[in-house]
């Protein structure tokens, strides 16, 4: 029997279902025929804009969908979650996911993201030790890099609270499957964008920026790093993987990448260009400016957007799971940059505000 044919009928219980992944996990999963309890925090309030259509039949009784108040920092309504679900699956995405703003709050980023994750654990021992628990890990990890590129054996070596508080969450996903024999698996997966990515995160801020600047909404866009170099991937490629993680028969940890690096400057160009703005750089180090055919200045640097302690350069190996799990990217770094202008581009014509 094929794991797509042996999915029909089975339960997901998804933390962070209203961020991007969770959304394109949910929509994945219920194509595949499972029933899905999303788990939300009531302070996010009714943000559930990225599962509208989702949540708008959430109360109906022939959904399978349905939504969960609940928190990683609340051990008790993690084991409610656990225990009303029953799932057969469950897929910790939620966070504080914003790198620059864990060193704003790095003792909640910490409780959150790293703690939680054993909070949610114990929560699975208890109420549902036969379910299968996949942990988003990070590229995050890696920092400093080691190795170039980096595989599942790299040292890590985190950089900001964020990273530190994943390294925590990572050992200890790996701690309760050796320990108590849960199927717990680790994605450590690289950037991966969409249009759903939040606007405080560098590539939706860069194609918000030139689909507005396009339309006349802005006037420039203001940058830190601008030689920062990701791994960058569609987050609809990446969910796949997510999945394929949970249907192989033993546990293990697996890197998720496209195996190609690109910088903050070339995802500038590119969304620039896509827009139908032509750029040109000038000027060096903190003076460097982006202008465009009639000589304005589009992206200029802001110092206020640098981080106390950068990552330069991350690129991911993820040859495992091509061997293991049968995962390759399939949606090109040009094509993601114009799907996420063209979305914006539509959204800002649509809402202009």
């Amino acid at each position: 029997m094929s794991a797509e044919s042996s999915s029909q009928g089975k339960r997901a219980l998804i933390t962070g279902v209203t961020g991007q992944d969770g959304a394109y996990l949910a929509k994945l999963l219920l194509d595949k025929g499972y029933e899905i309890w999303g788990l939300m925090r009531r302070s996010s309030g009714h943000s559930t804009a990225r599962i509208e259509e989702l949540s708008r039949n959430a109360h109906r009784q022939e959904s399978r969908f349905h939504l969960l108040w609940g928190d990683l920092d609340d051990d008790s309504s993690l084991h409610r979650a656990v225990e009303q679900s029953q799932p057969d699956e469950i897929y910790n995405l939620a966070a504080q996911s914003d790198v620059g703003i864990s060193f704003e709050v790095p003792i909640y980023t910490g409780d959150v993201t790293g703690l939680g994750v054993t909070r949610l654990l114990e929560a699975t021992r208890a109420q549902a030790p036969k379910a299968r628990f996949y942990q988003a890990s990070s590229s995050e990890l890696f920092g400093k890099v080691q190795e170039v590129p980096q595989t599942e054996t790299t040292p890590f070596n985190p950089r900001s609270p964020y990273a530190s508080a994943k390294a925590y969450a990572f050992y200890t996903t790996r701690n309760y499957r050796d320990a108590y024999g849960l199927y717990a698996v680790n994605g450590i997966l690289f950037n991966h964008e969409s249009p759903l990515r939040g606007e405080n995160f560098v590539t939706r801020k860069i194609t918000r920026a030139a689909a507005a600047i396009k339309l006349g909404h802005q006037r420039r866009l203001r940058l830190g790093n601008l030689d920062a170099q990701r791994d960058w991937g569609f987050a609809g490629d990446y969910v796949e993987a997510m999945w394929s993680m949970l249907q192989v028969d033993k546990p293990d940890d697996y890197i998720i990448a496209t195996g190609e690096t690109h910088s903050v400057r070339e995802f500038c160009e590119l969304a620039f260009e896509h827009a139908g703005i032509q750029i040109t750089w000038q000027g060096s180090g903190p003076q460097e400016v982006a202008i465009d055919a009639r000589g304005r200045e589009l992206v200029v640097l802001d110092p206020a957007f640098l981080r106390p302690t950068e990552v330069d350069h991350l690129i991911g190996n993820a040859a495992k799971a091509k061997r293991d799990l049968g995962w390759e990217p399939r949606t090109s770094f040009p094509d993601l940059v114009a799907m996420m202008v063209e979305a914006d581009l539509k959204a800002l014509q649509e809402q202009p505000t």
